[in-house]
């Protein structure tokens, strides 16, 4: 517990003003998003989505971005999987993104809804072909009895479409976006006394921009 306690790590490299941030907290985002890539951060598009759980819970898991339409955050995954099946019966989820290389974080907290059929079809066709075939294998988060069970699924499913040219998209499986209504971008500072920007929608559709104590 001592080394744990005694990891620390001091924030220099940047600062961020509420005077300065882009008044549109998706553009904002987007240049930050830009500035990761620029920077090679690890999976850039990588972030923790948490949901609330049937039992009443919070959930965490890491996934990926996969665009930014019209403001909205969009990935995909398996409808029947746990996180499916929360965000079925509460739609409301916070999206959370660290770049170390930066010393940032942005987390964005909305609500999720299902992408159109044409939409997460367009996607699915992109993916590699054995991303497709993968997910017709994987029943997400469902127990299995070891892996020799998902190698035998594997090799039934690719049987099945042998030849096939376009793999049809598993009615299961398919993308979110998220509407957001709440962000907040965190600067790493000295002396842990960070910068923290945030913007709320207001009932007239317009963000309103503050600045938190770290």
């Amino acid at each position: 517990m001592d080394k744990i306690a005694s990891i620390r790590r001091e924030y220099s490299s940047r600062s961020l003003s509420e005077h300065e941030v882009n008044k549109d907290p998706v553009k904002q985002f987007m240049q930050w998003f830009e500035e990761a890539l620029h920077a090679e951060a690890l999976e850039p598009n990588a972030m923790h989505l948490s949901t609330i759980g049937l039992d009443g819970r919070p959930k965490g898991r890491i996934v990926l971005l996969k665009g930014v339409e019209e403001g909205r955050f969009v990935f995909f995954t398996n409808y029947l999987s746990h996180k499916g099946k929360e965000i079925e019966k509460t739609p409301w989820v916070s999206l959370t993104f660290f770049w170390a290389e930066l010393e940032r974080q942005v987390r964005i907290e909305g609500r999720v809804s299902k992408l159109p059929g044409a939409a997460s079809d367009e996607y699915f066709h992109s993916r590699p072909r054995g991303s497709q075939i993968g997910a017709w294998v994987s029943m997400q988060s469902e127990e299995i009895p070891g892996r020799d069970f998902l190698e035998k699924r594997l090799a039934e499913v690719e049987k099945q479409y042998e030849g096939v040219e376009i793999i049809p998209r598993p009615p299961y499986w398919g993308g979110y976006m998220v509407e957001p209504g709440y962000f907040e971008f965190w600067q790493g500072r000295p002396n842990r006394l960070h910068d923290r920007i945030c913007y709320r929608l207001e009932d007239n559709g317009l963000w309103r921009i503050a600045r938190l104590s770290p």
